[in-house]
């Protein structure tokens, strides 16, 4: 038997459905979402709080001309589904398949990438104001943002531009997942929206503003009255209607029924609008209902029996995790700060132990760093701790706000390097470099899990800026010591010696992650070894000393190779004036989409077999 789901190839098959169709559409694109993502992994609950979204909007509006923007991104898996994408979603995530978020290159239904959060304002009002420059004035722009992107002061800046812009068709879809509408309350909202949101209210608001405008004074009465009005059954409407944004809502956003008329209605109105639309992450799906964060984004799971715990080897987050409480236990000073991200970063136990010193400041880095920075100025221990990739938010307030007044803020660097599935949007790729020329800053790289901790200690105990980071993941095992102690600024660990002949001795100048690497190769070609830790201050005589012993000098790290840590190796090369023959391994000057992480090593040529490789091939040029 064919399902509804299987005749939808493009949004135009949509908009043949009838109302009980498009009912029992939402029910199987869930049940292909749950069976799908339980095998690829993915970002399961927020995708099933927007099954109607995405059908009502793709419903509605003519989709590629009109265009769509998803924040974030992880809430579009439907909208994949329902745009010609549903034969591949088993590749979702995976090496050479469908991206997790929406992406140009994808498909003409994703006409903006996204990946990072709270974008899509911005976004989509320069595609607003490109349509009116184009003279394309039937064109919508819609943008969908979950109430936790709004967080984000770049939303406002993009609201506050957009309340002026009068004459654009724009609406911000406010997704809000994070409460619910009682059934009686819900449908007096809903019936107040549809009407607000219809034509004949719109063209009596504006013969009313113009039959009192010349009046300022019942003008302005009035203007507050009709703000007032709205702010009784809506009490969001107020900020909205502030930056000069009409706001209708909120409503049910699995009602179809509800959903359809409204986006009708709204699609006949100029300027910025705003619709508020109440869903529930893992709508449809009890152990997503019941857990949205432990179903946010995940590996492949059993759907029947719901994500089971296994037993496994720490990972890094969980080794910051318990360094974070131990030093907390010792020093009331210590403050622990996160935008958005608890669980993630694993700040979930401080925050249960030592609430009144937990901060979760929203989708805010740049206002993280600076909050810290300030804690910092008046004497206490801020530990403001961020994913790499979203690090690059905060790269103005480290500079200015921390690293110039030479504050003792640690940064505990999640996700540092390839981060697999995620792809291009969230690889740590780029951290070393573009932290590496800020004075004042020291940066450490952990090879291990013990070592993890004791950088973490040494960051904590520095005068002095500083980041541990550390990549995704679990470590090689190595067991943890209780006692924490400092290392010595800026000095490497060398970790073998290598024996080869000259004109064959190697010396592998491994940073963090790539240790295992290095070690591996090493006792395929007797090479000398050095776990550096430190990209800055990178150790100077380490490095000289590889460099007269040795006839190649192989750096190693996950980092983009440009500005990188190999980077800091050469400049002390040149500073000393050293000649040395010195090959460069790390992340290659593009960006690398999804896939499991052997695959990306393989493809960026850091994996044991394309190192040894190359290291071969280098060695017979130099002979």
């Amino acid at each position: 038997m064919t399902t509804i789901l299987e005749t939808i190839n493009s949004p135009a098959d949509l908009k043949k459905l009838s109302m009980p169709e498009l009912k029992q559409l939402a029910n199987e694109l869930r049940t292909f979402i749950i069976d799908n993502v339980s095998k690829t992994g993915g970002h399961l609950s927020s995708s099933l709080g927007t099954v109607e979204l995405a059908i009502a909007i793709h419903y509605v509006f003519d989709t590629p001309e009109d265009r769509l923007v998803w924040d974030v991104g992880h809430q579009a898996y439907a909208h994949k589904i329902l745009t010609g994408r549903r034969d591949r979603m088993s590749t979702l995530r995976q090496y050479k398949g469908l991206s997790g978020f929406p992406k140009r290159s994808e498909s003409p239904y994703d006409c903006f990438g996204t990946g990072h959060s709270s974008t899509s304002i911005s976004a989509i009002l320069g595609m607003a104001v490109a349509a009116k420059t184009l003279g394309k004035k039937g064109r919508s722009h819609i943008a969908v943002i979950g109430d936790g992107a709004m967080t984000a002061g770049m939303v406002f800046e993009a609201l506050n531009c957009a309340g002026d812009m009068k004459d654009l068709r724009l609406l911000v879809i406010l997704n809000d997942n994070d409460c619910s509408i009682s059934p009686p309350v819900g449908a007096l909202k809903n019936h107040f929206t549809q009407l607000m949101s219809g034509q004949f209210y719109a063209q009596a608001r504006d013969i009313g503003k113009a039959i009192v405008r010349p009046f300022p004074k019942l003008f302005d009465l009035t203007k507050r009255a009709e703000e007032y009005s709205k702010g009784m059954v809506a009490p969001h409407s107020t900020l909205f209607e502030e930056f000069g944004m009409n706001y209708h809502g909120p409503i049910d956003g699995h009602d179809l029924e509800v959903l359809i008329p409204v986006l009708q209605n709204m699609k006949q109105l100029n300027g910025p609008l705003v619709l508020h639309v109440v869903t529930q992450k893992g709508h449809g799906y009890a152990p997503a209902v019941d857990n949205p964060t432990k179903y946010h984004g995940i590996s492949p799971f059993d759907s029947s029996k719901g994500i089971v715990p296994s037993p496994h080897a720490k990972t890094y987050t969980e080794v910051f995790s318990d360094w974070l409480v131990d030093i907390a236990r010792k020093d009331p000073g210590v403050i622990a700060i996160t935008p958005a991200m608890k669980e993630g970063s694993g700040l979930v136990a401080f925050a249960k132990e030592f609430p009144n010193r937990f901060f979760d400041v929203a989708i805010a880095e740049q206002h993280a760093a600076t909050f810290a920075a300030g804690l910092a100025a008046e004497g206490l221990k801020p530990v403001c701790t961020f994913y790499s990739t979203f690090s690059q938010r905060a790269f103005d307030q480290i500079v200015h706000d921390v690293a110039i007044q030479d504050l003792s803020v640690l940064f505990p660097l999640d996700r540092g390097g390839l981060v697999g599935a995620d792809g291009a949007t969230h690889h740590g790729s780029f951290d070393l470099s573009f932290l590496r020329c800020i004075p004042n800053l020291v940066i450490m790289a952990p090879s291990d899990e013990n070592e993890c901790r004791q950088m973490l200690y040494t960051g904590y105990k520095l005068d002095h800026p500083a980041i541990v980071r550390y990549p995704r993941g679990r470590g090689p095992g190595v067991p943890v010591d209780k006692e924490m102690h400092e290392l010595p600024l800026g000095k490497a660990r060398l970790v073998r010696t290598g024996n080869a002949p000259k004109g064959a001795r190697v010396a592998m100048l491994a940073f963090g992650s790539m240790l295992a690497e290095a070690k591996a190769v090493a006792e395929k070609i007797d090479a000398t070894v050095y776990d550096m830790r430190f990209v800055k201050p990178v150790d100077g005589d380490a490095i000289e000393e590889a460099a007269k012993n040795n006839d190649l000098l192989v750096t190693l790290e996950e980092n983009v190779i440009i500005g990188g840590a190999g980077d800091a190796c050469l400049e002390v090369l040149a500073a000393k004036g050293i000649p040395a023959d010195v090959f460069q391994i790390g992340i290659p000057d593009r960006f690398i989409q999804q896939g499991d992480n052997l695959h990306l090593y393989q493809e960026c040529g850091m994996d044991e077999e394309s190192i040894l490789n190359k290291i071969e091939e280098r060695l017979k040029r130099i002979g």
